[in-house]
């Protein structure tokens, strides 16, 4: 039992959060820097297109690529395994709907910032990795020791899951609404701000 439930009640909310993490985290900034090394965005740039307009194809592709990836997955746990269904479908939409903004923002940061296809898919894995383990998705942070909560603490994941938990079981996220999405705009400033386009 974590978080007073039982193992596939808590992991399906987790997992439908890592999914929109997992393709935000590695395929936004991937796309987005073999975009700048293929000449795609200078050529974009010189077209007089804006930055929002990129930013916007890429959180569209990212919602339909999350929708799509969580209903196979609820499907797949439903036909395998028992779990408790959602106590609200609106609150779980409207959460899920506010991950993918969140998660597609911090994509779009890591491909503003990173210069290469390679690097972003590197730095995209590793953050991915850290964020499965110590996020909430993969073990639950109550059996990690100390330093490792700490650092639970601040992966975006960890308060998406707990955002998804609460809409999905009725618990309590905590302050992890409002740390998601300061996590989300500052992602958006700062990537937005900085955007490379070659």
């Amino acid at each position: 039992m974590f978080r007073g439930i039982g193992a596939m009640s808590y992991y399906v909310p987790a997992y439908v959060a890592l999914v929109v993490a997992s393709v935000c985290v590695i395929s936004i900034p991937t796309h987005l820097a073999s975009d700048r090394e293929r000449g795609v965005l200078k050529r974009l740039h010189a077209s007089s297109v804006s930055v929002w307009p990129v930013a916007g194809a890429e959180v569209a592709v990212a919602c339909v690529l999350s929708v799509v990836s969580a209903a196979i997955l609820l499907v797949a746990a439903w036909l395998v395994y028992g779990f408790e269904p959602a106590e609200s479908i609106v609150a779980v939409l409207g959460v899920f709907a506010l991950l993918t903004l969140g998660s597609a923002s911090f994509g779009i940061f890591l491909g503003s910032v990173l210069p290469t296809a390679r690097a972003a898919q590197a730095v995209g894995m590793l953050v991915w990795f850290v964020m499965l383990f110590l996020g909430g998705a993969g073990p639950p942070p109550e059996v990690l020791t100390g330093a490792m909560q700490t650092m639970s603490d601040v992966t975006p994941l960890c308060h998406a899951v707990l955002m998804m938990q609460d809409a999905w079981l009725g618990l309590d996220a905590g302050l992890s609404w409002l740390i998601f999405c300061a996590i989300g705009v500052a992602s958006a400033v700062v990537g937005l701000r900085f955007f490379r386009w070659e």
